[in-house]
């Protein structure tokens, strides 16, 4: 067991040494080969660190809602190019009259809230800044979406009720008006109108979808109504209901349906004028994208290995035409065939895995660039680079088996006749 491990660790170690030394001897025509597999890594692996990150970021965007949360809105969330947008274009949005009736017939809801956003630019004496999202919510948001307050507080009940002038605000407006002071209790001017800061936001940046609090003013919605149109499409009206625990999505839903049918007085043959969307069906339409762009990825990548693959075959031809007269040597001296085979098998591999580390070196480089450059999360996975390199190791398998097992078969008076 002993004699065989060592044979083993001479057998990796020279198969080692004769792969750095094809790169050595012969640089341009090895790395021209190696580039192969290195682009047939990087693009299959790249493709993958992308799809993970954005898919970690969507997971954690849902997390960060539950899912249990259900959106009852005019338009449904589809995907595809067979979307009916013409079935849906004369239906009313929600208004918040609908929301108090699912308050009073809802026996699965756990809290239910409606809210509406504009664009409008916020003022602080000679401070300004143009186009902040306004959100305008009504008393339980807070309960029903995940908020983190860093100064300051949420709305009371009295507040909500009586459409207090009051709001709480993004982090980026807070430094951008605000500067270095104490927003909390300084007032600044929506619509027209003074609004008191009572919360701060904590700075989170964007989500998946393009959504951040950095950015935002919450009022009250019955403050809001006073000012903006909260029936027009425009303002994005929508009601967001949360279930128990112990109630399903589908239970939620199907009673939600029944609710608001009967509120809109619709006939039993009559379709649904309105849409109850839930974030599964926005995990459903990536799913659907990142597979078809993922096969893309991979037939990209199989040209490359291809090619990658039939050049380490031709390095090993070249290898064993080069190392003939000494694989004779080896033979005389008792070197079974299965020595020979498995030094030029492993040798192939090692050229394979140095092509697809070097892919895997540069997707790490481009993760750190944009990671730090674009601000966005880009992590290459312990998974992805076993991938990588399994899929290198494969390559180097099939490319050099044949070149090595014509060495493994040479006869050794004739190979040590060799010229070569």
């Amino acid at each position: 067991m002993n004699n065989k491990m060592l044979i083993f660790i001479k057998l990796f170690r020279e198969s080692y040494l004769f792969a750095f030394q094809a790169i050595i001897v012969n640089k341009l025509r090895t790395m021209l080969t190696l580039l192969g597999i290195t682009i047939g890594i990087f693009s299959i692996i790249s493709v993958f660190t992308v799809f993970d990150s954005m898919e970690n970021k969507i997971k954690t965007s849902i997390d960060s809602l539950g899912d249990n949360v259900l959106f009852i809105q005019k338009w449904p969330w589809a995907f595809g190019s067979d979307y009916p947008w013409w079935k849906y274009m004369n239906r009313p949005v929600p208004k918040i009259k609908e929301l108090t009736e699912i308050e009073k017939k809802s026996d699965a809801y756990h809290a239910a809230t409606f809210y509406a956003a504009t664009q409008k630019t916020v003022k602080y004496k000679s401070n300004s800044i143009s186009n902040a999202l306004i959100l305008a919510v009504s008393k339980d948001y807070d309960r029903v979406m995940s908020l983190n307050i860093e100064l300051g507080r949420y709305f009371t009940t009295s507040e909500s009720v009586a459409g207090k002038n009051v709001a709480i605000i993004g982090k980026d407006i807070a430094d951008n008006l605000f500067e270095n002071s104490d927003p909390i209790g300084k007032e600044i001017t929506v619509f027209g109108r003074k609004l008191s800061v009572i919360g701060v936001f904590k700075k989170e940046g964007e989500d998946t979808f393009g959504q951040s609090a950095d950015k935002q003013v919450m009022v009250p919605v019955l403050f809001a109504r006073n000012v903006i149109d909260l029936d027009s499409e425009g303002n994005d009206p929508t009601i967001i209901v949360r279930a128990k625990e112990n109630i399903s999505n589908q239970e939620l839903k199907d009673e939600l349906t029944g609710i608001m049918r009967s509120v809109r007085k619709l006939k039993p043959a009559a379709e649904d004028n309105f849409a109850i969307n839930e974030m599964s069906l926005i995990t459903k339409g990536f799913e659907g994208i990142f597979s078809t762009i993922s096969i893309i990825g991979w037939i990209i990548g199989a040209f490359s290995l291809i090619v990658g693959g039939f050049g380490i075959a031709n390095i090993m031809f070249v290898s064993v035409k080069e190392r003939t007269n000494q694989i004779g040597i080896q033979k005389s001296l008792g070197a079974k065939n299965y020595f020979i085979l498995l030094q030029f098998l492993f040798e192939a591999i090692f050229l394979s895995l140095i092509g697809g580390a070097l892919g895997l070196i540069i997707i790490f480089i481009g993760t750190l660039i944009v990671t730090y450059g674009l601000d966005f999360s880009l992590t290459l996975s312990f998974s992805n680079i076993f991938l990588g390199l399994g899929v290198s190791f494969i390559i180097g398998l099939i490319s050099g088996f044949i070149p090595a097992f014509s060495a493994s078969r040479l006869n050794p008076v004739d190979a040590i006749r060799s010229n070569s």
